[in-house]
């Protein structure tokens, strides 16, 4: 990509992510007019009492339920692609991500776990954290071979270990009984429950992992062209991976705690934006949070349209994109052959 290509990007970025805001507001089970957004604002500078204002169902519906949910998507986008970007550098291997590797449904378990035990909103991303960062490292370490990690064994492993987490929750489900129907639809991808206090609870692990990243992203250049290159320069391979699996795994653990999973979308973004800027950590971190955003902001649109009133789950719409782009990542990896 040329470097005003580059430069513009941003700028596009942006534009698509007001874009999506807007058409976010005036799209759903409810239909609202861009003039009822407009006289909404000019009542607001007008100097109408907020008090007066928040009775308004326009008001409780923008500002309540569409605008936090909007704002919930983009965070929860931002942190699955940058997540998927350290995952796919730590492990050396393009079709790692954290929903196909088991740190998702390690992160379920643990949200699962805290509901189990009615604590409040925010230990589920801590006890989702907790249990993700231990599967973590025990898939880093059970895929080794000679130092290196073999492909084969990481995704099988990842496929057990997720299938183990999915029986627990399976389990706990049970347990909980009549209550279950809310984890099954929250497990499929669901956005309905954001809220301006979930929103800030994501807010703190996002900004902290994201700055974490980029002050690491020449190491991760290092580490993308081979852990003998990363050695001659004087890094510790195995120290920088824990501490970049710490962030990783904490970023995909919040986000699964509060909007269940979301599958495909830290193996799409990253791969798309590697096509325009190559290996760089310097653009790929900041341009695949952004990207993740507006994919996952631009999929939640469909969710809520496609079939309204009725909701589709967003992990079933993020799947319908990511299998197929799973299959190609696949056979060209294999050199085109089926």
């Amino acid at each position: 990509m040329t470097q005003i290509g580059k430069k513009q990007l941003p700028l596009l970025f942006l534009t698509l992510t007001v874009l999506l805001l807007f058409l976010g507001l005036n799209v759903g089970s409810v239909p609202v007019r861009v003039r009822n957004i407009y006289e909404l604002l000019l009542n607001l500078f007008n100097g109408t009492g907020l008090r007066e204002l928040k009775s308004e169902p326009i008001y409780l519906i923008l500002f309540n339920i569409r605008l936090p949910r909007m704002i919930m998507a983009l965070l929860v986008g931002m942190m699955l692609s940058s997540s998927g970007v350290v995952v796919q550098a730590v492990f050396g291997n393009p079709l790692a991500d954290p929903y196909l590797i088991g740190i998702s449904a390690s992160a379920v378990t643990g949200a699962v776990l805290a509901y189990w035990m009615g604590l409040p909103d925010l230990y589920y991303g801590f006890f989702a954290f907790f249990i993700s960062l231990g599967v973590t490292f025990l898939i880093f370490r059970l895929s080794l071979r000679e130092g290196r990690v073999n492909t084969t064994m990481l995704l099988i492993i990842g496929i057990a270990l997720s299938s183990f987490m999915g029986a627990f929750t399976s389990f706990a489900m049970y347990s909980i009984g009549e209550d279950s129907y809310r984890i099954t639809v929250w497990l499929m991808g669901y956005l309905g429950s954001a809220t301006w206090n979930r929103v800030l609870l994501l807010l703190p692990p996002l900004v902290l992992a994201v700055a974490y990243f980029y002050y690491y992203r020449l190491d991760l250049d290092a580490l993308v062209n081979g852990d003998e290159t990363a050695h001659s320069l004087g890094i510790n391979t195995g120290q920088l991976k824990k501490r970049l699996l710490v962030g990783a795994s904490l970023i995909a653990a919040f986000s699964v705690a509060f909007t269940g999973m979301i599958g495909f979308v830290g193996l799409i973004i990253p791969h798309i934006i590697r096509l325009i800027f190559g290996n760089s950590h310097k653009y790929l971190i900041p341009f695949a949070a952004a990207g993740g955003g507006i994919f996952l902001l631009a999929t939640d649109i469909l969710a809520r349209t496609l079939l309204a009133p009725v909701e589709i789950p967003i992990g079933v719409v993020t799947a319908f994109f990511g299998a197929p782009f799973f299959i190609f990542l696949a056979l060209r990896a294999k050199g085109g052959r089926i």
